[in-house]
């Protein structure tokens, strides 16, 4: 697309390039608050030791570790067709989940702040031949300057929630000549591709959710076995994917439960896992004992509260529970994913606040294959249902499992309509990168 960029467009890289001498110290700030590799924060200015592979290079770009999960699937059928690879992600937790799930070849590195001068240096350097955007990662400097190279550009798993597009709709120039860059537009549900269509996407398709698709998490079998070993036996719910503000509701619940069923133990995994120490804190408030996985304790039976504070090991929390709270849906967050609780066979409940994965969750309430609650009191009650009665939680199991089944089919969805990219990709396998 090309033509004189909207005032707000314009406005935004003038302030972004402004910024430019002070990301030394935006960048210390993060790495003081854990939020960067000390190692890796070149890659934050698009410069990179790794050499860039030869042959046509697929780069795809999603924001942090929720976001990857989603695409592991697509990317492992994109790079089974020969293509190179290239990851970025933009969270810490998103690294690790990467060099432990990314299949050997694909390079991972963290995307460039916004910031041209940046993400032209990363442009230069691996001259990707497709980029794949996840969600919504609609970066305003680096669509631009990938569409002024012609590099195709397609947004996959494409969400936007009514809050973004009423914020979108007050720039709706700027929004329409970021969406028109896009050459495709793959959306998550028909009401995703309804607001991107009106804010300017041209080319819209209804392929549905990756995250329906994606295969339940792994184990560690070595870990798995200490773990039960640990438990022997003990009554365990947990609560996945955690924010501040609902630990404090879990920690509560587990007091009420713990009077009924006695060595109940509750698994509690934040979404952001440095905040294992706060929730240490909320349950010794509360007069709980808690052990930490990461610092490589063992929940033995004295303690109440295990916390998961480790990255891409809810395929253990599920394993090991019988009924899971999903988190970021009692605070207005949007909720995190159920999919992988559904496919490992443990009882959901959550919060109101559920947006994120609407359709989802709708579809899982209405099968009763979740059930969602609005405080403490109908959280205690569901979950003391679930643990007095295996069969009823295995109704709600079933259910979720069924109702998961049959919304997928968007990988294969997916792929057949990156089909003409990669062909075009592969003719050219065997030529040399112009």
């Amino acid at each position: 697309m090309s033509g004189k960029l909207p005032a707000g467009l314009r406005i935004y890289r003038l302030l972004s390039a402004a910024a430019g001498p002070f990301t030394p110290i935006l960048l210390a700030r993060r790495l003081k608050r854990g939020k960067e590799h000390r190692q890796r924060l070149p890659e934050r200015r698009g410069e990179s030791r790794i050499t860039r592979p030869e042959g046509p290079l697929v780069w795809l770009h999603g924001a942090s570790v929720g976001e990857l999960a989603s695409v592991l699937p697509l990317i492992d059928r994109i790079r089974a067709r020969g293509m190179g690879m290239l990851v970025t992600t933009g969270t810490v937790t998103s690294g690790g989940l990467a060099e432990q799930r990314l299949q050997r070849g694909v390079i991972h590195q963290f995307v460039p702040l916004d910031i041209s001068r940046f993400v032209r240096r990363f442009l230069d350097h691996w001259h990707p031949d497709l980029a794949l955007f996840v969600e919504s990662e609609l970066w305003p400097n680096m669509m631009v300057e990938a569409s002024g190279r012609g590099i195709p550009m397609v947004l996959v798993n494409a969400r936007l929630s009514e809050h973004s597009f009423r914020r979108w709709r007050r720039a709706p120039n700027s929004i329409a000549s970021l969406l028109q860059r896009l050459d495709l537009c793959l959306a998550g549900t028909s009401s995703d591709a309804a607001r991107l269509g009106e804010l300017g996407a041209s080319n819209v398709i209804t392929t549905g959710n990756l995250k329906l698709d994606v295969p339940a998490p792994p184990a560690d079998p070595t870990a798995l076995a200490k773990l039960q070993d640990a438990i022997a036996g003990r009554p365990v719910i947990a609560a996945a994917s955690t924010h501040a503000g609902e630990e404090g509701v879990i920690i509560e619940a587990h007091t009420r439960l713990s009077r009924n069923f006695p060595g109940l133990l509750t698994l509690i995994a934040p979404r952001h896992p440095d905040r294992g120490t706060g929730i240490v804190e909320i349950a010794a408030a509360a007069g709980l004992t808690a052990a930490v996985r990461s610092r490589g304790e063992l929940p033995n039976r004295t303690a109440q509260i295990y916390v998961v504070d480790t990255v891409g090991e809810l395929g253990l929390v599920y394993r090991l529970a019988s009924a899971v709270f999903i988190g970021g849906s009692l605070v207005r967050h949007g909720g995190q994913n159920p999919v992988e609780a559904a496919k490992l066979r443990t009882a959901i409940v959550h919060g109101p606040h559920v947006w994120n994965f609407g359709e989802i969750y709708a579809a899982l309430d209405n099968a009763h294959g979740a059930e969602p609650i609005e405080d403490v009191d109908r959280l205690t009650a569901h979950l003391a249902a679930w643990l007095a009665d295996p069969d009823a939680c295995a109704r709600v199991t079933d259910s979720a499992n069924v109702v998961v089944g049959n919304l997928g089919g968007a990988l294969d969805r997916t792929l057949a309509s990156l089909d003409p990219y990669l062909m075009q990709l592969q003719l050219r396998q065997r030529a040399p990168h112009a």
